[in-house]
């Protein structure tokens, strides 16, 4: 029973038929998986390498992103001291305000004294002009009464005009302070407000440069977010060729079973069959008469019939049990079979701007999932995408395809399992990145890959 079991999982591995072909098929088939082996090495060796170039991108980027916060919190320091800077000036601003508001006190002070002074200055030139100007002080000392009275008048006209060059000398001095404050107060004023749009220009470009930061850094931010995604993609990649190389591993090792029990029953058949001839050699030379013929003959009927009976219970022992798929599809007689029961909802193609790698088969209640021919399960686990997932590893005819069934409700099939096409495998659900209950099956001809280049429709090789 064992022997027949390891004999039929070699056949399920590779898909080669009956156990009675010949060696040299199989030493064939066993090189074809070694040749797929070798090939899924070289692939994870790639994927390795491009997982190496992926990190050394990410470093890059979170160096180069590093180095721009740094430079951020440079500007942002340069911005809070421009900040600063401009509240100083606000506030000399605002004092120079004041001191002119004080000015402009000062200015109406002495513009009325100025009128003031203007005022008399006019009336004095008036009473010359009337007067005749000097000739008013010279009247005033000739109509002196006495030479007392005449150093008396001299005084007073001196003094007199004395105050009169005082009057028009501090009005002069007035006017001149008056000019001097306004326009020390106005450049004072003007060279302010100039600092100020100074430093407002210098913090316009301090923000400009950190808004031009900011930006590079959410590029930056968002390249490594891509790569680490990329990153992600790669190594499940990885994980997944490794599984497909232990699959295929598995599989070559079951071949050489089977192998070494198709040469261990040759043989035996070999040597029963000539221990038969020898006896029947022996059996023919002492039996001599017609009688011991007939016997002989009948005896040789009653072991043929007695073989046939226990050749035929034997096949009846050794055939497995069939899983239970009341509720799945008939399994067809092409390369793969229809892994659900339902309706294809989406087809493989552009799908909400992204390509959807394979066909989504929906349908209600309890629905079994099926494995589409005959294979070894590389993986069996939970995705965030795929929800419960099982990835199937197939040869069929030398050439390696990968069935994947995604959004299971649960999983009966765990990983290294050998499962037969039609085998139940698990339970249609609606897990992962997934709306509503339905089969996400995707058919690679090759080993499944992040980018799914190796994807082909399923429609092209399942019954509809």
């Amino acid at each position: 029973m064992k022997k027949n079991i390891i004999a039929m999982n070699a056949s399920i591995m590779i898909g080669l038929g009956s156990i009675l072909a010949a060696p040299s098929v199989y030493a064939e088939s066993i090189s074809d998986l070694e040749k797929q082996k070798e090939s899924i090495q070289e692939k994870r060796s790639g994927v390795e390498s491009n997982i190496s170039e992926t990190e050394k991108k990410i470093d890059n980027l979170q160096d180069k992103q590093m180095t721009a916060e740094d430079q951020i919190a440079a500007i942002e320091a340069k911005i809070a001291e421009s900040a600063k800077k401009i509240d100083a000036k606000n506030a000399e601003i605002t004092q120079t305000k004041k001191e002119i508001e004080a000015l402009k006190e000062e200015i109406k002070v002495l513009k009325e004294r100025i009128a003031k002074r203007n005022e008399v200055l006019k009336e004095r030139a008036l009473s010359f002009q009337e007067t005749g100007g000097d000739v008013n002080y010279l009247e005033v000392l000739f109509g002196s009464s006495s030479f007392g009275d005449l150093v008396d008048r001299v005084g007073a006209v001196a003094t007199i005009a004395e105050a009169d060059r005082d009057i028009l000398k501090q009005h002069e001095l007035d006017k001149k302070d008056l000019e001097e404050k306004q326009k020390a107060v106005e450049t004072k004023l003007a060279s302010l407000e100039v600092a100020k749009a100074e430093l407002l220009e210098i913090q316009k470009q301090q923000k400009q440069q950190k808004q031009e930061k900011d930006a590079l850094v959410k590029k930056l931010k968002q390249q490594t977010e891509k790569h680490e995604h990329e990153k992600m993609g790669l190594e499940e990649e990885k994980a997944n060729l490794a599984a497909q190389e232990k699959a295929i591993k598995s599989a070559i090792s079951l071949e050489h079973q089977r192998l070494a029990e198709l040469e261990a029953a040759r043989k035996k058949a070999a040597a029963e069959a000539k221990k038969r001839a020898e006896q029947e050699a022996a059996q023919a030379a002492a039996q001599a008469a017609a009688q011991a013929a007939s016997q002989a003959s009948e005896s040789k009927k009653q072991s043929t019939s007695s073989g046939y009976s226990a050749k035929s219970n034997s096949s009846s022992s050794s055939s497995p049990v069939s899983s239970n798929v009341s509720q799945a599809p008939a399994v067809s007689s092409g390369t793969f079979t229809r892994p659900s029961a339902g309706y294809v909802s989406s087809t493989m193609g552009e799908r909400w701007n992204k390509q959807h790698a394979g066909i989504d088969i929906a349908a209600s209640g309890t629905v079994p999932i099926v494995a589409a021919a005959d294979g070894v399960v590389s993986r069996s686990y939970f995705s965030s995408s795929y929800g419960n997932v099982i990835f199937v590893t197939h040869s069929i005819g030398g050439q390696q395809w990968t069935t994947v069934y995604a959004h299971l409700s649960s999983r009966q099939a765990s990983e290294g399992a050998v499962v037969a096409k039609g085998q139940q495998i698990g339970i249609m659900g609606n897990t992962g990145h997934s709306y509503g209950q339905h089969l996400h099956f995707e058919l690679h001809k090759g080993p499944w890959n992040y980018s799914k280049s190796n994807a082909v429709n399923p429609l092209n090789y399942i019954p509809n």
